[in-house]
């Protein structure tokens, strides 16, 4: 897994690129709505929409220049899948992508 160092932003690859830092900017923007509807589904214990999140964080990241997204994304999606997919057995991958999605910046 790559790792960033705790608290330093995670910034898109699209940061420099000037057709795409309105698009990334109003991605960035939409995370602490993502992250709450992530929260609510783990808090829930509902791990098919755990999963179904993760998937579109993980498709979305790629395309707003976020790898570290796409790649943490994946490992819960992937781990929601397994079974038995039980919300204590993801909470490690769970916890890595609201780290990551906590520190995006546009």
């Amino acid at each position: 897994m790559m790792e960033g160092q705790h608290g330093e932003p995670v910034l898109s690859e699209f940061a420099d690129d000037p057709d795409m830092s309105d698009l990334v900017g109003d991605f960035v923007g939409r995370m602490p709505e993502r992250i709450n509807a992530l929260k609510s589904a783990f808090e829930a214990g509902d791990t098919e929409q755990v999963m179904r999140l993760a998937h579109q964080l993980k498709g979305s990241g790629g395309g707003y220049g976020f790898p570290l997204l796409t790649e943490v994304a994946g490992e819960l999606e992937q781990k929601a899948k397994s079974a038995p997919a039980s919300i204590d057995n993801i909470k490690t991958e769970f916890e890595a992508v609201l780290d990551v999605c906590r520190r995006m910046a546009a």
